[in-house]
């Protein structure tokens, strides 16, 4: 996950752009993004890819999920270094500062303290590189259900291990998690009766597409709002 295709179209962040209703707070150590009622008793995580909590388009769907009735938190994973393209930084070296085996310890510890404030059951969504944490998070009983939109870093192994219900978003144009690949995912998961599972290729997409599109791309626009419709559409079907 290291050429151009991931790192197209970065989203632009600006503050007035990151909600007005709710602001940052501290858990697990992180500073996190929630949207909802901290009374609730259901929590949605969302893992970010590299460009970190403050995507606008990623803090939007945070909104929308949480008008259902979840407790959604957005945590930066990155304290405060997220990937910027344009700063002579190359992918691969942020990367080797940023590893998702870090981000799983984080993951579980924000999850240890939503369980501590009475939390009954979670669920986590992840983008690209935040789909590899949450498939980690989803071989044990760290979470309810795992959503995992145009992952990278993923393998069958991982899949094999998976043991709670699992949803898969996977694009047709795709170097890090290629339709052949997912399809793979799809068989393993075929083969595991006892794990829930739904998986779909979505035509002429592209790497990133639920997070980064052109606003003003007709097409691009229903296909990312499907995937976030079926990603609330997964955790209501099992955060509960």
């Amino acid at each position: 996950m290291s050429g151009p295709q991931c790192c197209s179209n970065p989203p632009i962040l600006k503050p007035e752009s990151y909600g007005v209703d709710n602001c940052d707070e501290k858990l697990g150590g992180l500073n996190v993004y929630v949207a909802g009622s901290p009374n609730s008793k259901l929590a949605i995580l969302l893992i970010s890819n590299v460009f970190g909590y403050r995507v606008p388009n990623l803090r939007k769907l945070a909104e929308n999920i949480a008008a259902a009735g979840f407790f959604v938190l957005v945590p930066d994973f990155f304290y405060g270094d997220p990937f910027v393209y344009d700063n002579n930084r190359p992918l691969a070296v942020w990367l080797q500062d940023h590893g998702t085996d870090k981000g799983f310890e984080d993951a579980k510890s924000i999850i240890n303290a939503l369980k501590g404030k009475g939390v009954s059951a979670i669920g986590a969504a992840g983008f690209c590189w935040g789909a590899k944490v949450v498939t980690e998070l989803a071989k044990s009983d760290f979470i309810q259900a795992a959503v995992l939109l145009h992952p990278s870093f993923v393998t069958l192994d991982d899949i094999q291990e998976v043991k709670v219900p699992i949803a898969i978003q996977g694009a047709e144009i795709d170097d890090y998690s290629p339709p052949e690949l997912v399809k793979q995912f799809e068989q393993i998961l075929a083969a595991k009766p006892e794990v829930d599972s739904f998986v779909k290729i979505f035509p002429r997409a592209e790497h990133g597409w639920t997070m980064s599109y052109n606003v003003e791309d007709e097409e691009a626009v229903k296909r990312a709002e499907e995937a976030h419709r079926n990603t609330l559409a997964w955790f209501v079907k099992h955060v509960k």
